[in-house]
């Protein structure tokens, strides 16, 4: 437990580092918000939403969250995950055919390329499976992108989706959806939520549950060392983790049990938080 990733863990007698970075489905804390939009991730699914958008600020919790979602899909869903996807419509086709495992020949034309996705679909679905799009950081597709996904979307059989898209996002991919040449696009979401910030309440919740998770009998940090850490950090989780993180490692060096508002004041006037002050806009939920 010594280690030099777990410098404090054994001094806490926690089993784990709570405040990581790493998105981990484990430390998933169920805000009220984070509820709701697995709620949105699970109705867009099951019933057949040609396209679900989920969007957050940076650190919100989105890709924890879609981490959570994927572990409880069960048989009889395929599932492509694209976090990075650029460049022409047939770069696109490529990205998306490697995703589901699929060959995508560099020769390949873009109707070669197409042909060989939409007989997938129709495969999939004579065998009764779904197919899932997920696109992580789809604030970056470009509009001609996302205009080509949405045709994607027209590949159906019946009243039935072969295929359903699901974009995970910053708060700029609503933005460039919310313009006049995507209405189309916007038309076809039929699920849709935004990750709001933590207020003051649930930051404390947060850290308490992250901590139980990693083995600690009570929330090691004090209420006013808490409402200081919302303060600092919007709300953010990720930023949470971070100034939480930092605050454990002071407490430890000082051989505290506890971490108190002095604490956290120490590491932020000794500049080790970088991100002290950060107070984003994350909007609200819709």
């Amino acid at each position: 437990m010594g280690g030099p990733l777990n410098i404090y863990t054994e001094h806490f007698g926690l089993t784990a580092r709570p405040f990581t970075l790493v998105p981990d489905p484990d430390f998933l804390f169920w805000s009220a918000a984070h509820r709701r939009a697995y709620t949105m991730l699970e109705y867009g699914t099951l019933t057949g939403s040609p396209i679900t958008l989920i969007t957050g600020e940076v650190g919100a919790g989105k890709t924890t969250l879609l981490h959570k979602f994927l572990s409880g899909l069960g048989d009889g869903v395929k599932v492509g995950l694209i976090s990075n996807a650029h460049g022409s419509r047939g770069e696109l086709l490529r990205w998306v055919l490697m995703a589901l495992d699929q060959p995508a020949d560099r020769d390949a034309t873009y109707v070669d390329l197409f042909d060989s996705f939409q007989k997938y679909l129709i495969s999939e679905y004579a065998a009764g499976n779904r197919v899932i799009l997920i696109f992580d950081e789809a604030q970056n597709l470009s509009i001609e992108t996302l205009e080509e996904l949405r045709m994607f979307t027209n590949i159906n059989s019946n009243k039935d989706e072969l295929l359903q898209l699901v974009l995970v996002g910053q708060p700029e991919l609503r933005d460039t959806i919310h313009r006049p040449e995507l209405r189309q696009f916007a038309q076809r979401i039929a699920a849709s939520f935004h990750l709001s910030s933590m207020d003051q309440e649930t930051v404390t919740a947060y850290i308490g549950h992250r901590l139980r998770v990693a083995g600690a009998a009570r929330n090691l940090f004090t209420e006013a060392a808490c409402h200081v850490i919302h303060e600092q950090t919007g709300g953010v989780p990720r930023l949470v983790n971070q100034l939480c993180d930092l605050s454990l490692v002071y407490a430890f060096t000082k051989n505290q049990k506890t971490v108190t508002l002095t604490t956290v004041e120490e590491v932020l006037a000794d500049g080790t938080f970088f991100a002290a002050g950060a107070r984003p806009d994350l909007g609200s939920e819709i």
